[in-house]
């Protein structure tokens, strides 16, 4: 393979830039535009300080260049990773020369692809990089960082020899049958196969808490005008994102803003107040805050203590029976109180008292939003988490081919019949770890890194 090359870091100034190379060349490469201080042989992990210069032998940069001697490196391949001064200018120029030397331009995640090809890394362990790369909170990076290790590769190992099992006991039935093991077999199929069913669907069901690391909560915030959910928004994002005053109908539109809450990435929508409106666009507002309630994974619905319920009011707790939800009942500050809690309260949601202007029962809503998504076991140090839906959808056709198998044995078709099902089981594992995947997938999968990793 050719020798490729890449700028690592991101765009924009910065203390130190990295300039990365790899491949059968880098070292010739090196010593063309590098003149370290000390002229010594290069040694795996060893780092030389020198300088940068030009054909005309003019200095680009003072570096140091980390070597890295095959097959002891990220991708497998001789590698060097020059670290400069973190200026654009300098690391195109770096890069450049590197380019007239006779390297070539890396595609996005061609590192990591050659790390895979090399037999490094298995492919889940390659999508995992990305995953850190792309990871927006705690919870996902720890996940990330868990699917890096190979921690659900070895998972998905450990279930691919548990089906290996079956298949050497089903072929062992079709080359012996003269010893009428059949029935015996059977039975333990059967045995083993519902075992490894419930591992998959393990894992299959997992990707419910996956996609919340990965995508996050979508929470809509309802009630009706200046019950104080424009404030609420301002309060957890800590900055005033949307307009309050005491006018009805400020908000005409949903506004939306990411948020991390105790590890967890929440996706905040301030919507329209729900009422009956004259105007056009207020209208249009008010039902997109419906759609959006709709499609939400959790409401906070806010009711203004210092007021009657009204029928929008009916109407939003009407909204809440069959979702999740938290109920709000906000300006614990002022004395009056004409809310009638105990109608609110048959509607069996989690019951909050806060004056968001003075923080009041906010970190209480903070736990209770967390608690419903049940993130203990995301947080446990030994679950396995399902992030990727290319996974997901490998696993779940797994499962399906081995429950097959299972009916095959159950309605007494050849035995030839379940081994084909156990097969197609394995070689769906295997294109999860990449052991079995064409060269489109790997492709399309490392199109998606970003450039120089």
């Amino acid at each position: 393979m050719s020798t490729i090359v890449a700028i690592s870091t991101a765009p924009g100034n910065a203390g130190i830039g990295i300039v990365r190379m790899s491949g059968e060349e880098s070292f010739d490469i090196i010593k063309k535009v590098f003149v370290p201080t000390k002229n010594t042989p290069i040694k795996g992990y060893t780092i030389k300080y020198g300088k940068i210069v030009d054909e005309k032998n003019e200095i680009i940069d003072e570096v140091l260049v980390s070597f890295f001697v095959a097959p002891k490196s990220y991708t497998g391949e001789n590698m060097c990773e020059i670290n400069s001064h973190g200026n654009n200018i300098v690391l195109k120029k770096i890069l450049e020369l590197c380019l007239k030397n006779g390297a070539n331009l890396a595609e996005p995640g061609e590192f990591t692809k050659r790390a895979f090809l090399s037999g490094r890394i298995d492919l889940m362990q390659a999508e995992a990089v990305m995953d850190v790369i792309s990871s927006k909170s705690e919870l996902e990076r720890k996940a990330a960082v868990k699917g890096l290790e190979g921690f659900l590769s070895k998972k998905i190992k450990e279930i691919k020899v548990d089906i290996l099992d079956i298949l050497s006991d089903v072929d062992a039935s079709i080359d012996y049958p003269e010893y009428d093991i059949e029935e015996k077999t059977n039975t333990q199929i059967l045995e083993q196969a519902n075992i490894i069913c419930n591992k998959l669907q393990e894992l299959e069901d997992s990707f419910e808490k996956g996609k919340i690391l990965r995508d996050g909560i979508n929470v809509a915030i309802v009630g009706k005008p200046n019950a104080g959910k424009s404030s609420l928004l301002n309060k957890i994002l800590k900055e005033e994102r949307a307009i309050v005053t005491d006018i009805e109908g400020t908000t005409r539109d949903t506004i939306e803003e990411f948020v991390n809450i105790k590890g967890i990435l929440f996706k905040l929508i301030d919507t329209a107040g729900i009422r009956k409106a004259d105007n056009e666009i207020e209208k249009i507002g008010i039902h997109k805050s419906k759609k959006a309630l709709d499609d939400s994974d959790l409401i906070i619905a806010i009711f203004d203590k210092t007021k009657k319920l009204s029928e929008e009011d009916f109407e939003i707790l009407e909204s809440l029976k069959e979702k999740n939800a938290i109920i709000l009942l906000n300006k614990n500050d002022l004395k009056e109180n004409n809310l009638e809690r105990e109608v609110i309260e048959k509607y069996n949601k989690p019951v909050i008292e806060t004056s968001i202007i003075s923080d009041e029962g906010l970190e209480e809503l903070y736990n209770k939003m967390v608690e419903l998504f049940d993130v203990k076991e995301i947080k446990s140090e030994n679950s396995s988490i399902i992030t990727n839906i290319r996974h997901k959808e490998l696993i779940k056709k797994a499962k399906e081919s081995i429950l097959g198998a299972v009916q095959a044995i159950k309605d007494k078709m050849p035995v030839d019949i379940t081994a084909i099902y156990l097969k197609e089981a394995i070689q769906e594992m295997n294109k999860i770890t990449g052991e079995d995947v064409t060269e489109d997938i790997i492709n399309d999968i490392f199109s998606k890194f970003c450039l120089g990793k």
